[in-house]
């Protein structure tokens, strides 16, 4: 066998270096501050349902909007906006409890960064709810 030329040895070594610095932010973005999503759900805002700033949202509350917080109960026990009904986004009867609710009326959804809500809002508009919007994380709305 022979020796491997030290130029190739630093070669395979960022080589080695580099991967292991993609999988680690892949990994990082891939769950920074969401679990899951059920299968099937889309994370995509390509349908307008990416956050709107806190002040909005807050002030779609005050104007009498439904507020929806998507996140698990453990979480929403942690602490939660005034008034919240929890209906958690990773739930099996996600979208029957969501079916419940009267869709005349305004919605804003968060969950811990957003991430959870956007996928609430499309599957609530995809079941005819018009006036709801993804008011984006819990530390943003409560701050």
């Amino acid at each position: 066998m022979q020796p491997i030329h030290p130029s190739r040895r630093a070669t395979r070594r960022l080589a080695a270096l580099g991967s292991a610095a993609v999988l680690l932010v892949g990994a990082a973005a891939c769950g920074a501050d969401e679990t899951s999503e059920p299968a099937g759900a889309s994370s995509s805002a390509s349908d307008g349902a990416a956050p709107i700033p806190a002040a909005d949202a807050l002030a779609r509350v005050a104007d009498g909007a439904e507020v929806v917080d998507v996140r698990t109960a453990e979480e929403f026990d942690s602490g939660h906006l005034d008034g919240a009904v929890n209906i958690d986004y990773q739930a099996a009867d996600f979208a029957e409890r969501i079916s419940e609710l009267p869709r005349e009326e305004s919605y804003v959804v968060y969950c811990a960064s957003g991430r959870r809500a956007t996928g609430a809002v499309e599957q609530m508009r995809d079941l005819g709810f018009t006036d709801v919007v993804n008011g984006g994380g819990y530390a943003d709305l409560a701050g």
